[in-house]
C-alpha cells in the first residue's frame, strides 16, 4: 500500500493506513504517536515515522484514542521493543489488557453484510489482523489531567460511546481535534462523506457516542484528524453539529 503521510500543521501529520489513521506530533527531536492501526500496518507504522524524519526511538510515549485492533496494532510492540510508555483513559485500560472486548463481533457483521461495503471491509479487516489477540501488557492511564507533557502537548477529551474510555486529543495551539472514531469524516461501510458517527454496528453504546458529540462542540480549532476518513477543514463546532444532525 502506498504510504500517505499528510502534514497538517506544524509539527502535525496524519497519516492514512489501511483503513484507519494515525498521527504523528513532532517537537524537535521527539515524538508522540496517537494510535498505531491494524497489526498488519506495522511496516507502515514505522515507514511513516521514517517519511517525517523521525524513528521509533524518538517516540516518548504512544497515546491510544480506543483499544479496538485498528487503532491498537502495534501498541505492544512498540511498548515491549521500544519501551515507550502507551497512555489511555483510565476507562480503556482494562480494554486494552483484553481483560474485556468491546469490538462489533463477528456475527453483527455477518448480520450487516448485505449493506454496502460491509463484506470487503470485513475481508481486509481480518487480512489486517482485525480480530487477531493483540492486548498491551502494561497500558497506563493519563499521569496528570489537562496537558499531557509530550511533544505536541495533547490535551485528552473523554468521549465515551464508541468504547467506554474512548478519548480524542486536543491541540489548542495549533487548532487541531484528534476524533479517533468518536468523530469520522468517512468510511468504507459508509456511503457518507464528512463528519458522522460510525455505523451504529461500531458502537459499544450509541446513545453515549451521540452525546459525546457535545464535548467537540466545545473545542475550538479547525481541523479535525479522525480515525477514519481525510482530514476535515472547518470549525469544529460545526463538524459536531453536522454529525449530529445525520445522526437523529
Amino acid at each position: 500500500m502506498r504510504l500517505a503521510v499528510q502534514q497538517v500543521a506544524d509539527g502535525t501529520y496524519l497519516v492514512h493506513g489501511s483503513n484507519t489513521n494515525w498521527v504523528i506530533l513532532t517537537d524537535g527531536d521527539v515524538v508522540t504517536l496517537v494510535d498505531t492501526g491494524y497489526p498488519g500496518d506495522r511496516k507502515q507504522l514505522l515507514a511513516s515515522l521514517t517519511e517525517v524524519g523521525s524513528s521509533p526511538e524518538a517516540v516518548t510515549a504512544v497515546l491510544i484514542t480506543h483499544a479496538h485492533n485498528d487503532h491498537l496494532g502495534s501498541a505492544e510492540y512498540l511498548r515491549a521493543v521500544y519501551g515507550m510508555p502507551v497512555y489511555l483513559h483510565e476507562a480503556e485500560v482494562p480494554h486494552a489488557r483484553r481483560e474485556f472486548l468491546h469490538q462489533v463481533s463477528v456475527g453483527t457483521v455477518l448480520r450487516n453484510g448485505w449493506r454496502p461495503g460491509v463484506l470487503p471491509w470485513a475481508v481486509h479487516a481480518i487480512r489486517s489482523g482485525g480480530t487477531a489477540h493483540v492486548p498491551v501488557a502494561s497500558p497506563q492511564p493519563f499521569p496528570a489531567s489537562g496537558p499531557l507533557d509530550l511533544p505536541g502537548r495533547p490535551v485528552p477529551v473523554h468521549t465515551p460511546g464508541h468504547t467506554d474510555g474512548h478519548t480524542a486529543y486536543h491541540l489548542p495551539d495549533v487548532g487541531v481535534v484528534i476524533s479517533g472514531d468518536a468523530l469520522v469524516s468517512g468510511h468504507p461501510t459508509s456511503r457518507v462523506k464528512g463528519p458522522q458517527l460510525l455505523p451504529d454496528m461500531f458502537h459499544h453504546e450509541r446513545a453515549r457516542a451521540v452525546a459525546s458529540l457535545e464535548a467537540f462542540e466545545e473545542l475550538k480549532g479547525d481541523l479535525l484528524l479522525p480515525g477514519h476518513g481525510p482530514v476535515h477543514r472547518g470549525p469544529i463546532l460545526e463538524a459536531a453539529l453536522q454529525a449530529r444532525e445525520r445522526a437523529l
